[in-house]
């Protein structure tokens, strides 16, 4: 760990051990430790011997101060982030005033909420000849989207991963209903993934805003939709992977000769020689 380098680190969904090793590793030499206090949980800065900080009452100039003084003052700097720094981070601002200010930084990756709630599903998100692409993204909200970025303009391209957008069910359904989709297309939330708290919601475009009503989830949530997160799947079989098919063949295995069928003659009669 370099001194006076600001190093933004992910920290993960929430469980305490989904950070990484280089993670731990960071947070655990940092002498100055500036953490997103309204995500993160303070059980991950348990024990660590820096001085610690809370982001969420502060605007980008005094975290820019507070990042730059520390680095200056040759210390070794994290930037905790929850999940991972890219998605959602707001970590562009911070780095366009870091490199102004001539410190030096590192993005370390984390565990993005999307991947913590398909775990608790137990989903795959790339279910060969169902899906094969997953889109991050969030519904408009005060902050607007760009062209060609609007959920109607996303609807049907495989698994739609959206972020910030649990009190927009009602907005969320509309939208991609009235784009083509299914009102029956599966859809699960999680919140709180990965932490003893967590819940899970499963339900359809035609359900889903009223049972997030019910449940009162409105914080911390991840909204999945699409075909993947079918839960019937499962158990109807199916969709199997050619990677791991026994007449597949790539540079670590050949493929294995298709057996003859059993009613099938080993041996064809020959015709008599009239």
């Amino acid at each position: 760990m370099k001194p006076g380098t600001v190093y933004f680190v992910g920290a993960g969904p929430g469980d305490p051990e989904l950070i990484t090793v280089k993670g731990r590793r960071l947070l655990d030499a940092a002498d100055y430790v500036l953490f997103t206090g309204s995500l993160v949980p303070d059980v991950m800065f348990a024990g660590l011997r820096a001085v610690i900080e809370d982001s969420k009452g502060i605007d980008l100039d005094e975290m820019e101060r507070r990042l730059v003084t520390h680095a200056r003052a040759g210390e070794r700097v994290v930037r905790a982030h929850t999940g991972d720094p890219s998605v959602y981070g707001a970590i562009h601002e911070q780095i366009v005033r870091l490199e102004r200010a001539g410190v030096p930084w590192e993005v370390v990756p984390g565990v993005t909420s999307a991947f913590a709630a398909a775990a608790a599903l137990g989903a795959e998100l790339t279910i060969p000849e169902l899906t094969q692409t997953v889109i991050l993204t969030r519904v408009e909200g005060r902050t607007s989207m760009p062209p060609g970025e609007k959920l109607a303009d996303l609807a049907g391209h495989g698994t739609l991963c959206l972020y910030l957008s649990a009190t927009l069910t009602d907005k969320l359904a509309r939208e991609l209903i009235g784009a083509g989709m299914p009102e029956t297309t599966p859809v699960a939330i999680v919140q709180y993934a990965s932490m003893p708290q967590q819940r899970i919601l499963r339900g359809t475009l035609a359900t889903i805003a009223a049972q997030v009503r019910e449940a009162r989830m409105r914080e911390q949530a991840m909204v999945l939709v699409g075909p993947a997160l079918d839960p019937e799947l499962r158990f109807r079989g199916g969709h199997e992977s050619r990677l791991y098919a026994s007449d597949f063949s790539h540079r670590f295995r050949k493929a294995t000769p298709a057996e003859p069928h059993q009613d099938a003659p080993q041996d064809a009669p020959k015709e008599e020689t009239p």
